[in-house]
């Protein structure tokens, strides 16, 4: 599930094909004025994903079973 987005693209309105990595939520506990996350059994370090859209990214990083961070990256081959 997604707790948070954090946009990096330099093209932002670039939708078709972006890059994305989700990040557990914990990870920004250490972030200044953060609401606090805790782990979860079963999590990854990280995930990513490279050239999906902007909705499957959306879908994906909701269907994760722990609560997440997506990062959104211009796509790069």
């Amino acid at each position: 599930m997604i707790a948070n987005v954090i946009d990096n693209r330099k093209s932002p309105y670039r939708w078709k094909r972006v890059n994305v990595v989700a990040e557990p939520a914990w990870h920004d506990n250490k972030c200044r004025d953060a609401d606090q996350a805790e782990p979860a059994v079963g999590e990854l370090d990280y995930e990513e994903q490279a050239g999906i859209s902007v909705n499957d990214a959306i879908k994906w990083a909701n269907e994760l079973p722990f609560f997440v961070t997506l990062y959104l990256r211009d796509y790069q081959i």
